[in-house]
């Protein structure tokens, strides 16, 4: 079992989409990182999603390729700038869910995750990758199982 995070896709400037939606590159980002993830045999539960656009339609692609039973909805505490040692407290890594959100939380989630603070940054993200966080065999602590990211340069 593991949690699976997420940061939207590449998005489209405010001058261009008030709500911030997902850019041409974003939408084709995300398509691509899903089918892979599809590929690899990767399984959710469930996906959950902040609420701001770019994050529900990048849920939305991850759902299609993922088909969760319990498919996507939104959830409150992932935006942007939520408490990310509160919503750590919640999260239950026997279960298979994947988080789409933004950074600052994303970063700061998985950091506090992996030692227990937000800070230092242990990781950073890519607009469209995931990271699948478990929980080691021996300590029970949560690691790193393996990242899944757009661009490796």
């Amino acid at each position: 079992m593991a949690l699976y995070l997420v940061q939207h896709g590449l998005a489209l400037p405010k001058e261009k989409d008030p709500e911030k939606g997902l850019s041409g590159e974003g939408h084709a980002q995300t398509e691509r990182i899903a089918e892979v993830a599809r590929g690899y045999g990767v399984r959710v539960s469930g996906i959950r999603h902040s609420g701001k656009a770019r994050a529900q339609q990048t849920a939305a692609i991850f759902e299609r390729y993922l088909t969760p039973p319990e498919g996507v909805r939104q959830q409150a505490g992932l935006e942007p700038l939520a408490d990310a040692a509160a919503l750590a407290k919640q999260l239950d890594l026997s279960a298979d869910w994947m988080l789409v959100s933004h950074l600052p939380l994303m970063e700061r989630l998985t950091t506090y995750l992996l030692i227990g603070s937000t800070t230092p940054t242990v990781f950073r993200f890519q607009n469209s990758g995931i990271v699948c966080i478990d929980k080691h065999p021996e300590t029970e602590g949560a690691v790193i199982k393996w990242t899944l990211m757009p661009n490796i340069g």
